[in-house]
């Protein structure tokens, strides 16, 4: 009898869990639908809050958005767009395409490519791969994926670090990182399909190793960017580990942005997206996110090195970085905001990429 009751709560259970997978695929669908409508043009993203420019960026958050949705349509319009006209012959990505005249790489105005944009792209690429089984897909991951591996993740004594582009970004003293590039979950999965599966696993931890250090100013929240260093100069921040046999020293010295903002919001949502392990491992992390959209009205950004916080609230997409982040690591309820045409890009991005990491990872 008791195992008999036991089988049916297990069943129960199971088919509750479905259900509710269910209605988030659903829910995911209906607003991808939103979202091709307002921003994707026969294969390629447009970023109405700048220009309608395109970059890597987009293309690679809208297509792990059409494999969510099971989309394959679109999912090939953005890939063969994203081909044709941002990659370049070494297999990375031109960063951006401005509108112009011919639509071809004539607009591209930026050619120099961006990491986090490899990384989308390459991630999506797999996971289109297991979703509808075309190992095509599979094989031009593989080609981003080792060129990222050769000449985009630099080894150094202490740690494992993701160059934002392959030009611009590092000097004899120093590194500008940019730790919203650390897409946790997609170096998971990248790490399972690459040549040299150990310098995704220690790009990861080092990732870790930074965000722990990278807490700045009375509010110990990460900037967009950073300046990783050596013992040379004047630093901010502490050593990253006691084992090292160097210095490492954090700054935010001439950093592109020393704000926590549009780039940083993204870092908690990639942390808890990386699952249950990692979240129980590293719960101390989440603490100044959490204490700092525990405000009455959240500021969206704040200057790291002057304090000085934006004169408007956190914006729609924020919410459900706040949203996604809250669920799963303290189990609240969800409750995601409308996409319309008063919806910017981004904000309709982040929404998107916080209902994907509820998906992956059902409570």
């Amino acid at each position: 009898m008791v195992k008999r009751i036991f089988h049916g709560l297990v069943v129960a259970l199971v088919v509750l869990l479905a259900s509710c997978s269910t209605q988030q695929d659903l829910t995911f669908v209906k607003y991808f639908a939103a979202y091709k409508a307002l921003f994707i043009d026969d294969g390629r993203v447009l970023d109405t809050g700048n220009g309608n420019v395109s970059h890597s960026e987009g293309q690679g958050y809208a297509m792990l958005f059409a494999v969510g949705a099971n989309d394959k349509d679109t999912f090939d319009a953005l890939w063969q767009w994203s081909q044709r006209v941002l990659q370049r012959e070494d297999k990375l990505f031109s960063w951006r395409y401005r509108p112009c005249p011919t639509h071809d790489r004539a607009c591209i105005d930026d050619i120099n490519n961006a990491s986090d944009g490899e990384i989308l792209i390459a991630w999506a690429l797999l996971r289109a791969a297991d979703k509808w089984g075309d190992e095509d897909y599979a094989f031009a991951a593989t080609a981003i994926i080792d060129k990222v591996e050769s000449t985009l993740i630099k080894d150094t004594e202490q740690l494992t670090l993701l160059l934002p582009g392959e030009v611009g970004f590092e000097d004899d003293s120093s590194v500008q990182v940019n730790l919203s590039y650390w897409i946790f979950p997609a170096l998971k999965d990248i790490a399972q399909h690459a040549n040299q599966p150990e310098k995704w696993n220690q790009l990861y931890t080092s990732g870790l190793a930074l965000l722990a250090k990278s807490q700045f100013s009375q509010y110990g929240l990460p900037s967009d960017w950073v300046r990783v260093e050596n013992s040379i100069g004047n630093h901010i921040g502490n050593r990253i580990d006691n084992n090292h046999r160097e210095e490492v020293r954090l700054s935010l010295d001439k950093v592109i942005s020393a704000e926590y903002g549009f780039n940083a919001v993204r870092i908690p949502l990639h942390l808890a997206w990386s699952g249950s392990s990692t979240i129980e491992q590293h719960a101390t992390l989440f603490e100044p996110f959490n204490a700092w959209w525990e405000q009455p009205k959240t500021p969206a950004t704040v200057n790291l090195l002057t304090e000085k916080v934006a004169d408007y609230e956190m914006t729609l997409g924020m919410r459900a970085v706040e949203t996604a982040v809250s669920h799963l690591t303290r189990g609240t309820e969800v409750d995601w905001p409308e996409i319309n045409r008063t919806t910017d890009y981004y904000s309709a991005s982040l929404t998107l990429l916080s209902m994907l990491a509820v998906m992956d990872n059902p409570s």
